[in-house]
């Protein structure tokens, strides 16, 4: 069963308001709907719509450059979009900060989502990102608080996988 989503979405939010984000790049995602919700909601963060979830790392980069520290909510199937922009974090040193959502696991209904699902840690790995991953509310807030730590803290891309059974049963709608 899926944990309550409100639950472990307003303790990611909360310590991402903590840790001074005032940026966020998102691509539309059902499974971060809660947070984008309030990222457009809050005054004192500039939440931006992205094409493509690559484009989210250039916007964070900017936005450290300019004195901010942001993040980078996105679903794993975008997650292969964005190697070639993770090279700019490795020659750069600037703090990356990615909460994904996780498809192609549990209860899964799209199997186009499998492999990416797959691919998503080690491709992660691969291109110098430590991942961490949440399976259960209780360890949310923990979890996004740590990595942030170290993605700030240290000049680190670090990318927090919200697990599918976390986030919920997705069902296809008409």
């Amino acid at each position: 069963m899926a944990e309550d989503v409100s639950a472990w979405s307003q303790s990611a939010w909360d310590v991402l308001k903590n840790q001074n984000v005032r940026q966020i790049g998102y691509v539309p995602d059902a499974g971060h709907t809660a947070m984008i919700n309030q990222a457009i909601a809050d005054v004192d963060v500039e939440a931006t719509v992205l094409t493509t979830e690559e484009e989210g790392i250039g916007l964070l980069a900017g936005a450290w450059l300019g004195g901010d520290r942001g993040a980078l909510l996105m679903q794993s199937s975008g997650v292969g979009n964005c190697i070639n922009m993770l090279s700019l974090t490795d020659a750069c040193r600037f703090p990356l900060l990615m909460l994904v959502t996780m498809r192609g696991e549990w209860a899964e209904f799209n199997p186009w989502q499998v492999p990416m699902s797959k691919a998503t840690e080690p491709a992660f790995n691969l291109m110098g990102v430590k991942t961490y991953r949440v399976e259960v509310a209780e360890d949310v807030a923990e979890t996004v608080d740590a990595a942030a730590g170290l993605a700030f803290s240290g000049d680190q891309a670090v990318a927090v996988l919200l697990g599918q059974k976390l986030i919920g049963k997705k069902e296809w709608t008409k």
